[in-house]
């Protein structure tokens, strides 16, 4: 059967060629007709070449167009997720998971954390600037501040 399609892959492709392109009879013609039959034969070979870039011109659009359209799929996808790191544990960090893990113990997470104080902003006392603006007045209300500066 394999030897039987190979023949027939072998006369198909012979008969295509045959029509395609006819062998050419070439005893017998003059100088002026083999010229007639090279300019033919050019100008068939110009028409074949311009569809073979044409159609390279399309293939190299279409696979720019394919190689877009797989990175906007990426890009709607999301970004690849980062490997995670392995985490060291001691054997009594393991342990202590398992034992949280039964129900017997809560586990503290804030227990490695470090505590900060929080320190309380000095809120200055507002005070009515009218009771203020004798005292603060002439050269003695100057040199009250002059002197609460230092």
């Amino acid at each position: 059967m394999l030897v039987a399609e190979v023949a027939d892959k072998k006369r198909e492709r012979e008969s295509a060629l045959n029509e395609r392109a006819p062998p050419l009879k070439l005893s017998g013609l003059s100088v002026q007709e083999l010229q007639d039959l090279c300019k033919d034969l050019h100008k068939k070979i110009d028409i074949v070449d311009e569809a073979r870039y044409d159609m390279e011109i399309k293939v190299g659009k279409n696979d720019l167009e394919i190689k877009t359209l797989t990175q906007k799929i990426d890009e709607i996808k999301g970004s690849k997720k980062p490997t995670l790191k392995r985490v060291k544990k001691s054997a009594a960090d393991a342990l202590s998971g398992a034992v949280a893990d039964t129900g017997k113990m809560k586990a503290d997470f804030t227990s490695g954390l470090k505590k900060v104080k929080k320190e309380e902003e000095k809120k200055e006392e507002v005070t009515d600037w009218r009771k203020n603006v004798d005292a603060m007045s002439g050269m003695e209300g100057r040199k009250k501040l002059f002197d609460a500066g230092k």
